[in-house]
């Protein structure tokens, strides 16, 4: 018998691999961050024992969700203005209070909520887009979550930078103090095409490629960006970024909602990841992605929930329930998007854009443990036939149970272990306070 560090069980243990491997009444083992056994909690019982032991019955055990597109610090703007057009929501609401709240401190405590609220979400892992970044990494680290960190570059002064060179300083800055750290991975996150010229464009992807780091960005998220795009360089969006060498499998592209098919060709070709961002772009009424031709097309698609000033959670369940509904319907076809390409697209395709599929994404011996619990026993969640489908089309945010990652439990019974929860509440309503006396002002 070998000890490990945490032994999970699970009266369905979904395991996401390349097989669709499922495991009735199976066990994970865990040691030294990695899963070391995964298959029958029979098989496991006389191999392993552990002090800690997290109960499977009535639970389904699933890899860690991905939410490969937000921007955590924004949780605090949540709500702030709803309901009016995507231009006025920008211009006379969220840019006057970043403007006037943004700062290190702002993003410390705002980032504490995000991560508290994804994290009991079933969410282990995400892929950011701001400023502050150390800021951001810091509390992600406390708040014990994963995370892919880019460094916001505009052509723009904002609270976080001056001028251009100076983004692209604290990106190089930034990259250079996380590299290799266990839970923290930088990326370099020039905002947007039409927030970023051609010059910053090439030479955030230099940068990128000096540091041997991903690549995030806005793409093709309104009719607007098209068409100004269109008007500036006599190209679609796709094909300026390809023109420029901008486009290969490091690139994370967000929203891609205007596509033309040859757009999608060459996303395909270059292997572009694309964050899918459902909610928010049907919040903003800023169309609907073409995901179904994306993804016949080659092109990994994958989930992110924006920020939640624009979302307004940070939950991948409700993404996955949506995006899978909406897309039959508008493809009138109700086999597309079917339920276990949906969870594929929440877990391991999500980490294979983000450049981690090596280690994540699912429950593999040698991965690293970052694995959630369903508790199955809610009346919503009976009775299953098809796991998969219960996931997907039933299952809430508030079904998680268990949270671990990097093989430490996070979550447990619902609660962060180590975090004063109330406390991260607290800090947002004194916040809220100042932000929502601020707003009433404008």
């Amino acid at each position: 018998m070998e000890r490990v560090d945490c032994i999970i069980y699970g009266d369905y243990l979904i395991t996401m691999n390349e097989q669709f491997e499922i495991f009735r009444d199976g066990g994970i083992a865990i040691k030294d961050r990695k899963i070391l056994f995964v298959g029958s909690s029979e098989d496991l019982r006389k191999q392993y024992y552990s002090e800690i032991t997290i109960d499977g019955k009535g639970k389904a055990v699933l890899p860690g969700l991905i939410n490969t597109h937000t921007h955590a610090a924004m949780v605090y703007f949540r709500g702030l203005s709803d309901d009016i057009p995507l231009k006025e929501w920008l211009e006379q609401h969220i840019w006057p209070a970043e403007n006037r709240w943004l700062s290190k401190e702002f993003v410390y405590d705002a980032t504490g909520l995000a991560c508290l609220e994804m994290l009991k979400a079933g969410i282990t892992t995400y892929h950011d887009m701001y400023f502050f970044s150390d800021e951001t990494a810091k509390k992600t680290k406390e708040m014990g979550m994963r995370a892919v960190l880019g460094v916001g570059i505009l052509d723009f002064q904002s609270a976080s930078a001056k001028t251009t060179d100076e983004y692209l300083k604290n990106a190089y800055e930034f990259v250079n103090r996380w590299r290799g750290d266990s839970l923290i991975t930088p990326s370099i996150a020039p905002h947007a095409i039409y927030t970023c010229s051609t010059e910053t464009l090439k030479k955030a992807k230099e940068l990128s490629e000096k540091l041997q780091v991903n690549v995030h960005i806005h793409l093709s998220e309104t009719q607007w960006e098209v068409n100004y795009i269109r008007a500036l360089y006599n190209k679609y969006p796709v094909e300026y970024l390809d023109s420029i060498g901008f486009l290969d499998n490091t690139v994370t592209a967000a929203h891609c909602v205007w596509l033309e098919d040859k757009e999608i060709d060459i996303l395909a070709k270059r292997k572009v990841g694309v964050s899918h961002c459902m909610e928010s772009n049907l919040k903003l009424a800023s169309g609907f992605a073409p995901v179904v031709t994306m993804l016949n097309s080659g092109v990994k698609v994958t989930f992110g929930t924006d920020g939640a000033a624009s979302n307004n959670d940070l939950n991948i369940f409700s993404e996955m329930a949506t995006t899978a509904k909406v897309h039959k319907a508008l493809a009138n076809n109700p086999t597309v998007l079917d339920a276990k390409t949906i969870l594929l697209m929440a877990t391991r395709w999500g980490a294979d854009v983000l450049g981690l599929g090596d280690k994540l994404g699912s429950i593999e011996k040698g991965k690293l443990a970052d694995i959630i619990t369903l508790n199955l026993k809610k009346p919503h969640l009976m009775p299953i036939y098809n796991i998969y489908s219960q996931i997907v089309y039933s299952a809430l945010a508030s079904d998680v149970v268990d949270v671990l990652v990097d093989g430490k439990v996070v979550i447990r019974n619902g609660q962060h272990i180590f975090c004063s929860e109330e406390e991260v509440l607290d800090k947002a309503l004194q916040w809220s306070y100042k932000i929502g006396q601020f707003d009433k002002k404008l």
